[in-house]
């Protein structure tokens, strides 16, 4: 349904209304993880000729600085528990700023089309016959546990691995969970530590106590911290450690094969003998 939204008014904009006729476009543009420096080139460019820039709260904005200066940037970010915009606002923003200055580039955390409501956005736009564009962006799903040397899939130890969101849109934990920890895969969380003591039971009642796990917050940034263990003792971890959101969960062996955590694991396996 579309709605009317007056937070932005467009007089008092660096642009005039209908300012030099450009062409309504839409390209939502991956910010990546959070290191600024894993944008794409192409979603570097796509920011270059945008005329109004929508960012989310996990797009660093340090990568603001590849649009216009004249440019129009508005938040849209929602964290727990404080949104700027509900999402059917945040749409309408897209379609009411490109019809009134031509190109908006929609920059999202990590990939548009994971956990990110990219789809939604694009059918919305598409629907007022506004051209859209897609350029994806690097997962912190992938690149979080990469930086801390944590290999998804390796041979001989995983041969697959799951990712999915800890909190559904119904505000519950997903159902995959629970079948995730029935696998031998890598299992990616997002989104889930409000549910940590859930998930930590689920894979207790697998009888994976001491399966390897490391929770990443605010991950491939300065600000990242990490907490590393085994199912049974990382809510202790995390408490000592005072993690929270926004964090990756990764599960599975290949957390204990990583050349930057094998020390921790050689040492806790020698204090439990």
């Amino acid at each position: 349904m579309r709605k009317n939204i007056n937070s932005i008014n467009a007089s008092s904009l660096p642009f005039g209304e209908g300012r030099g006729g450009a062409q309504p476009k839409v390209t939502l543009v991956g910010a990546g993880p959070g290191d600024p420096d894993l944008l794409t080139i192409k979603g570097a460019n796509a920011l270059a000729e945008a005329q109004v820039v929508l960012y989310d709260a996990l797009a660093n904005e340090e990568i603001l600085t590849y649009a216009p200066k004249k440019s129009i940037k508005i938040f849209v970010g929602k964290r727990k528990g404080c949104h700027t915009y509900s999402q059917d606002e945040i749409n309408q923003l897209i379609v009411d700023n490109a019809l009134t200055y031509g190109h908006v580039v929609r920059l999202k955390g990590g990939d548009p089309f994971i956990f990110g409501r990219g789809s939604e956005e694009i059918d919305f736009v598409e629907s007022f016959g506004i051209p859209t564009a897609v350029v994806p962006g690097i997962s912190s799903s992938v690149a979080v546990p990469a930086y801390q040397g944590i290999s998804l899939t390796k041979r001989g130890v995983s041969e697959s691995f799951w990712v999915i969101t800890g909190t559904t849109s119904d505000r519950k934990l997903s159902n995959d969970v629970a079948l995730a920890a029935q696998s031998s895969a890598t299992v990616v969380i997002l989104m889930g530590m409000s549910k940590l003591a859930q998930i930590v039971n689920l894979f207790q009642n697998e009888s994976k106590g001491a399966s390897p796990i490391a929770i990443i917050q605010n991950g491939t940034t300065p600000k990242e911290k990490i907490g590393v263990g085994t199912i049974d003792t990382i809510q202790n971890v995390v408490a000592e450690k005072k993690l929270s959101s926004p964090a990756i969960i990764v599960i599975g062996e290949v957390v204990r094969e990583s050349n930057k955590l094998k020390d921790f694991y050689h040492d806790y396996l020698i204090e439990k003998r």
